[in-house]
């Protein structure tokens, strides 16, 4: 077995275009050194530990984070349990004792402005004389060029609607998953029947209440879904999360959808009568289906 390898650490939320050119250096280093590609990553977020209430809501699940950074074409990622533990470790103190003897790394890449460890002010250059002491080669990564792409600002976007430019700084469509559950039917008797949503991801993001153009992808049907809380139906504050499938007739209960969002089509809003909103719902659908259609 190759007993050089070359890593970084991060908890890659997202893993968005920022994180992959990261990823792609680790990789370059490790083919320049004949040695092996490793991600070092964590299996909850560093705030759910020390400020549950703060914590964010996750762009990705865990299981989806890991599926995109294998996908990614690196040799291992290690999830480490992130506890109050790990959290006291220090820079040096994680270097040696979990990358050095636990993981055996020659070789660390750090992102832009990244630290880890409890901090102590340190520096990039602190870090390469640790490693130094330590016998690990520390890298500092090159910054993606052109916009700052980070986690928090894709959280923004979402929590703003905005699915586009979050899409634009994942370098793909925004997915979330929901279970059909049974719903007030009320929107079939509006011609408009949905398959109302439960998350099946109760940490994953959802995005501002809205309506939005989405598509479908474990059966590639395009639809439209509405997030709110149905104002012109008399919800109360209950969110519903609901989607037209256009063109679908068919039986969905207890299914998983996974939903990846193309555009926002408006706001939530609430109408004089359900006959203005059922004219509204079919401006919706007709916006929808040339979105989506342009899409291809």
């Amino acid at each position: 077995m190759n007993s050089k390898s070359v890593c970084s650490i991060g908890f890659f939320d997202g893993v968005h275009r920022g994180h992959r050119f990261l990823i792609q250096q680790v990789l370059d280093e490790a083919a320049k050194r004949s040695a092996r590609s490793l991600l070092i990553t964590f299996d909850r977020h560093p705030r759910s530990v020390f400020a549950p209430d703060s914590a964010p809501a996750l762009i990705t699940s865990g299981s989806e984070k890991m599926a995109l950074l294998r996908a990614t074409g690196v040799d291992d990622v290690f999830v480490l349990p992130f506890d109050r533990s790990m959290a006291a470790l220090t820079a040096r103190e994680f270097m040696d004792k979990v990358l050095k003897q636990q993981l055996g790394v020659t070789t660390l890449v750090i992102g832009y402005d990244h630290h880890f460890g409890r901090p102590q002010g340190e520096s990039f250059d602190d870090y390469v004389c640790f490693g130094r002491e330590l016998g690990i080669e520390v890298v500092r990564a090159q910054e993606l060029e052109g916009e700052h792409v980070s986690s928090s600002t894709i959280r923004k976007a979402l929590l703003q609607g905005d699915v586009e430019r979050a899409a634009q700084l994942l370098g793909r469509q925004y997915e979330w998953t929901g279970r059909v559950v049974h719903g007030h039917a009320i929107g079939r008797q509006l011609g408009f029947p949905t398959a109302n949503l439960e998350s099946v991801e109760p940490q994953k993001l959802l995005p501002a209440r809205g309506v939005y153009a989405v598509r479908v992808k474990d059966c590639g049907i395009n639809a439209m879904l509405n997030i709110g809380h149905r104002p012109t139906l008399d919800n109360g504050n209950d969110v519903s999360i609901e989607a037209h499938l256009l063109g679908f007739e068919g039986n969905l209960y207890d299914k998983e959808l996974t939903i990846a969002f193309a555009a926002r089509l408006r706001q939530e809003q609430k109408f004089g009568s359900e006959d203005a909103l059922k004219e509204q719902l079919w401006l919706d659908k007709e916006r929808a289906e040339a979105i989506l259609k342009a899409e291809g």
